[in-house]
Formats: structure tokens, sequence, C-alpha cells
């Protein structure tokens, strides 16, 4: 798409903005479901990683979330105090520190069900488009991190 003029688009034609205002709204419609779980979206975001695969390491959800280590270790240690992971060195490499859910934080997976229901529910979205609008962002992010 060439562009004829060097002014800045508005707001509401920046992709940049339509991605970032749709994602607190996102985030809006999940607080008071995740407040009564307990847990802050970061925090949700750390469990979904290890409901995707227990047992890693800080630095590989580090990874999967795109987020700094220094950033995972502080809501690591309040999903420990609250009770859903546990955190133990790796015998294999004491330098590695392993985060392994608990039967509550494993328990909180099902009740997260009504956060795909309340956006699909609020977006008016059909399931088959909520998926082909995902599989579009995850091109975009993978294009621009230069992983595709």
């Amino acid at each position: 798409m060439a562009r004829t003029t060097s002014e800045p688009l508005p707001l509401d034609a920046q992709l940049c903005f339509s991605l970032y205002s749709t994602t607190i709204a996102i985030n809006r419609l999940y607080k008071p479901m995740l407040d009564s779980l307990g847990v802050t979206y970061p925090q949700y975001l750390v469990l979904s990683t290890l409901w995707e695969k227990d047992g890693q390491t800080i630095s590989a959800i580090a990874d999967r979330l795109a987020l700094e280590p220094s950033t995972i270790t502080p809501l690591m240690k309040r999903l420990e105090a609250a009770g859903f992971v546990s955190r133990q060195r790796n015998p294999a490499d004491e330098r590695q520190v392993q985060v392994f859910l608990t039967a509550k934080g494993n328990g909180l997976r099902s009740e997260t069900a009504c956060l795909t229901d309340a956006l699909l529910r609020n977006s008016g979205f059909e399931v088959k488009e909520m998926i082909a609008l995902n599989e579009q962002v995850q091109r975009l992010r993978d294009a621009l991190a230069g992983t595709s």
C-alpha cells in the first residue's frame, strides 16, 4: 500500500492502536472474572503456559511470553504464595528453577473457560471468525518478530 502523504495516519487507522486498544478492552472484560479466581492477567498467562507444559523453567516461560525472566520471577512468587505453583531447583542443573502446577493451579484451568465464552459472547464473533482473526494476528506477530 503506497502512501502519498507524509502526514501521520489518524489514530483509528493505525493497526498498532487498534491492537493496543483491543488488548485493553479484552483485559477489562477479563478482569472481573480473573479477580474472582484470584489471579491477574499476567499470572493467568503464566498459568496458561504451564497448562501447555508443566515443569518449565522460568526462562522457558519468559521466552514463551516474550518477557524477561526478571518480569516472570515476581509473578511466580505471588503464584506460589497463592498456592497455584511450586518452584524447585532442577536437580540436573541447580542454576535453573523449574515451575510446577499444584493441584490448585491445575484446578483453575477449567474455571478459566469463562474467559473465552465472555470474549465470544461480547464480540459477537462466531468461533470460526475468532479463530481466523487469531491466526492473522499470530501471522503478523511472527512476521514482525522474524519468526515466520
